[in-house]
């Protein structure tokens, strides 16, 4: 199978009559979405562990099969034995978080450009597997793509070649900042391009599906980079992988854009929902805990849940800034009126892991 030669971007043969309506009602449902993002005063914390579903449901479409309440123990007691396959799962997981939140913080200073990927996904491939691929660089040796042990023959997808990669990026970068007739089908086409040209030798699925809440947040379709695709794209993995191949096979760039639409409505309609019972979880408890707790450190100690609902003590003391003796009592109470729960009970020297379990429930996701 010879490289494939991508083609340049802007495309000429976008359908937009027929993409008219799908353009429509996705743009209104993440419309839809953002105005709620909009209505939180603090939805970095209270929808933190949204961050944390996306980055173990992207990694799950690459083989990981660690969960999210796996990854969030792991953060409360790291010190906790574990097995070193899933220390490895759960170290990616953390690594593609934390790319997300430096993305957001370097966009603050400039605008999307090659180099910041570059940047990410060398944050992305820190200390995990794919460390010996060249994190942070671009490829400059064939890569391909196909079942685990087989050859380029045998490949299902052979991406650009080495010379080809530059000038593809190049013209890939120029059209993230070109004024594309909708934004939302101008994504669909980068995300497509990106994982075509799969500039890296490891991490271009994850990095591709990182570009949707930056390129969102980026141009201004979200007031908050709290929107993401991996639920919808491992729950249609199948139909994922073939609109992608159908690009390079047969140029079905409109099938794809379509596919892609048609995640956004979903995934935005999802959000909603899960969003509202978080929310009333969290009016739910501005009300609890202060009636039960008595404290003016109330408000701080619902955060610090919302933020990280399996936590150990020291943990919660740290991350609320409460002090120490009315944090303990804050907690104590809490576990009294069963709104958190021991998840590990106290051994030793060792202390008890909690959950805010009511949260983590909302937060499950489903094999």
């Amino acid at each position: 199978m010879k490289p494939f030669i991508p083609q340049t971007l802007p495309l000429k043969d976008i359908d937009w009559a027929i993409l008219v309506p799908l353009i429509g009602s996705a743009n209104a449902s993440l419309a839809r979405y953002d105005g709620m993002l909009q209505s939180i005063v603090n939805p970095d914390v209270i929808l933190s562990p949204l961050t944390t579903e996306e980055a173990v449901l992207s990694s799950r479409i690459e083989g990981t099969q660690i969960s999210i309440e796996e990854v969030m123990e792991f953060e409360a007691d790291p010190n906790e034995r574990i097995e070193p396959s899933k220390y490895s799962d759960i170290k990616e997981i953390v690594n593609y978080r934390f790319a997300i939140d430096a993305a957001i913080e370097k966009l603050k200073k400039r605008p999307l450009c090659l180099n910041l990927f570059k940047e990410l996904h060398k944050i992305l491939l820190d200390s995990v597997r794919g460390k010996n691929k060249a994190p942070g660089e671009f490829r400059r040796v064939q890569n391909f793509v196909g079942p685990p042990g087989c050859s380029i023959e045998e490949a299902t997808f052979v991406p650009p070649s080495p010379e080809l990669i530059g000038p593809a990026l190049d013209n890939w970068e120029k059209y993230l900042h070109y004024d594309e007739k909708d934004k939302l089908v101008q994504l669909a086409v980068a995300k497509a391009q990106f994982e075509i040209i799969h500039p890296f030798l490891d991490g271009n699925g994850r990095i591709g599906r990182m570009l949707i809440p930056v390129f969102l947040f980026e141009k201004g379709l979200l007031s908050s980079p709290m929107f993401y695709l991996s639920a919808y794209l491992e729950k249609e993995r199948d139909v994922y992988y073939q609109r992608l191949q159908d690009i390079s096979k047969t140029g079905a760039w409109n099938r794809w854009i379509s596919f892609f639409l048609t995640a956004i409505i979903d995934q935005a309609e999802s959000n909603i929902k899960k969003v509202n019972l978080i929310l009333d979880l969290y009016e739910k408890m501005k009300k609890e805990v202060p009636r039960i707790t008595h404290s003016q450190y109330a408000i701080q100690a619902i955060d610090t849940m919302f933020s990280r609902p399996i936590f150990k003590s020291t943990d919660f003391i740290k991350r609320s800034g409460i002090p120490k003796g009315t944090a303990i009592r804050i907690l104590n109470t809490l576990r009294k009126e069963e709104i958190i729960l021991d998840l590990r009970p106290k051994k030793g020297s060792r202390g008890a892991t909690m959950v805010f379990f009511e949260l983590m429930k909302l937060n499950t996701i489903s094999d």
